[in-house]
């Protein structure tokens, strides 16, 4: 309906061009819903916007333009109000267009061109492989498969990728974690350091180590005696023990229990994430940037531009010198190259597959990183604008009064496939995306799973159950009826309660665009809701499978659609619409 008045404005700009009044290109026409129904239903400052060019008055300005505007059966009127605001009031027949529009496209309503083709990456979730995925990691799956999605409705050209984490410290401490449990179940060894990775998963790992290598990597306990002995930190016991199982077991035989403890872990991330409704294009390798020399290309790019020095040892990159707090090391002083220097190649990779726009999805204590990425893709040559970074406050899980912890490193955590066996996929992925990104979330079990209008997906879908059951019943009483059957009767809904649900519907295409365009997901569960509630007000009220034909048609074509929209929508959500509850 915007881009519709938005090319009567055109016109009349168009003529007031040619006629001499206005001269060059206007600016792209805003329409925007106004904000009191009593003003009309849109409303555009284009004339404010071009007064100065014209050299005269908005409110002159407006009327010329007004005077101007092509005839158009979905404008009832169109009013001047304040200092040059032009007001629309739509026809009945507008809402009529609706109708007949949701069920000619069907699942095509609401999708739009409005991204152009652009491409664009969305990375998220991205979770080191060191366990299973927690509710923490479930809600930037929800948030990041959103979004895509929203994209992707929008006209952009998107791609979904995982960053693997496959290389570096914390998949060494894994390695070290698992090779201990096994030395544990082979009676060697029983004491276990405090920040290894202590969950449960690791003693399963363990098992399935020893079934398959039997006591490959057995050793015994005397070589192990300066673990017992160790007077330094925990993270220097943690450094010494991967050094003397690297040692103890030989380079070769590391490699296999590190890649078994990580296979297996990424096996199942694929598979909750799969269950969760979550697909991406691309498992892209960290280790793959090392191994095809991007981490060495991307340091010497700097390097020769100048902006890395040498420090006490280490490798710095002068990131202060583009708007961060601090420099940042990027080779180590035993020369092994930080995650910020596989980061740097990473998003450099990124840009140079093509993308206009890269949108990470990072867990909100990732915000310090954000000016340390972007200052090194600037010192690269790069747009640091094309890098755009959604930080996502990780869910808090209640169960009744009680605040379930989650650490990965202690084990003490709910996994993502537990939460979803208690209340179901489309409950996670539904109130995961109720709040903004950047919000905390208290995640309610009881109310995830409770039956009532309180819980806003069982409301929605019930909505769509109770569509499908009035067209079961159509067929029970020997009626007929096949959607656009009503679209000439449409002039017989004339109650305000039909009224306000066709209104709702109306809005579903700026709704998609606005939570694509402004990166907020959360809008779509709102308006879903919002359109429940008109559906279910309207349902109480006013009877659909009525004798009189005409009138039924129409109240079933209203029907059909709102089915439609809510379809449309759950499906960009992740969440199913049941046909009975």
């Amino acid at each position: 309906m915007k881009q519709r008045l938005a090319k009567l404005l055109q016109q009349a700009a168009t003529a007031l061009t040619e006629s001499g009044v206005l001269s060059g290109d206007p600016p792209a026409i805003q329409i925007e819903r106004a904000r009191d129904p009593r003003h009309g239903d849109y409303a555009s400052n284009l004339a404010l916007m071009l007064a100065k060019q014209a050299g005269m008055p908005p409110r002159d300005l407006a009327t010329l333009l007004v005077e101007r505007l092509p005839a158009d059966p979905i404008v009832a009127a169109v009013e001047i109000a304040g200092p040059g605001f032009i007001n629309f009031r739509l026809a009945p027949a507008a809402l009529h267009h609706t109708v007949t529009a949701v069920l000619e496209q069907g699942e095509g309503f609401g999708r739009s061109r409005a991204g152009g083709g652009q491409k664009v990456q969305v990375e998220f979730v991205s979770a080191n492989p060191t366990g299973p995925l927690h509710i923490g990691h479930g809600r930037g799956a929800a948030h990041g498969m959103t979004m895509a999605n929203l994209l992707q409705a929008t006209g952009f050209d998107v791609q979904r990728e995982y960053y693997v984490n496959d290389a570096g410290r914390q998949m060494d401490i894994l390695a070290f974690s698992l090779w201990l449990r096994y030395l544990e179940r082979l009676g060697v060894w029983h004491d276990f350091p405090e920040n290894a990775y202590r969950g449960s998963y690791v003693r399963d790992l363990a098992v399935q180590l020893e079934r398959e290598h039997g006591d490959r990597f057995r050793v015994e306990r005397e070589a192990l005696a300066l673990l017992e002995d160790f007077t330094g930190d925990d993270d220097a016991l943690l450094d010494a023990g991967i050094a003397r199982m690297r040692e103890l077991l030989g380079e070769e035989d590391f490699r296999l229990v590190h890649a078994f403890g990580l296979e297996r872990i990424l096996e199942g991330i694929r598979e909750d994430l799969a269950s969760f409704g979550v697909h991406y294009d691309c498992w892209f390798s960290e280790r793959s940037l090392s191994e095809q020399g991007a981490i060495e290309r991307a340091l010497e790019t700097l390097e020769q531009a100048g902006h890395l020095y040498r420090k006490e040892g280490a490798l710095w990159f002068r990131s202060t010198a583009f708007g961060d707090d601090k420099d940042r090391v990027v080779v180590r002083e035993n020369g092994e190259t930080t995650y910020f220097a596989s980061d740097i190649a990473y998003h450099l990779n990124k840009l140079e597959r093509g993308f206009e726009r890269v949108i990470d999805v990072w867990g909100a204590d990732h915000h310090g990183y954000v000016p340390r990425v972007k200052a090194a893709l600037q010192a690269l040559g790069k747009d640091p604008a094309r890098l755009e970074v959604l930080l996502v406050q990780f869910a808090v899980l209640y169960r009744g009064n009680e605040r379930l912890q989650m650490s990965t490193r202690s084990g003490e955590f709910v996994t993502l496939r537990e939460l979803c066996e208690e209340v179901g996929t489309d409950a996670a992925r539904f109130f995961y995306c109720l709040r903004r990104c950047e919000q905390h979330l208290d995640f309610d079990l009881e109310l995830a799973k409770s039956q009532s209008s309180d819980n806003p997906v069982y409301y929605i879908q019930y909505a769509h159950a109770r569509i499908c059951s009035v067209q079961r019943q159509l067929g029970e009483k020997g009626m007929s009826w096949k959607p656009g059957d009503g679209a000439s009767t449409m002039d017989r809904l004339t109650d305000p309660r039909e009224t306000a649900l066709m209104k709702r519907l109306m809005t579903y295409p700026e709704v998609i665009e606005a939570a694509a365009l402004n990166r907020e997901p959360h809008l779509l569960p709102h308006y879903l809701r919002d359109l429940a509630n008109d559906f279910h007000t309207c349902y109480n009220a006013v009877p659909f499978l009525v004798e009189e034909e005409a009138l039924r048609n129409a109240r079933l074509d209203l029907l059909q659609a709102t089915a439609q929209v809510i379809r449309n929508g759950l499906s960009l959500l992740g969440v199913s619409a049941p046909e009975a509850m």
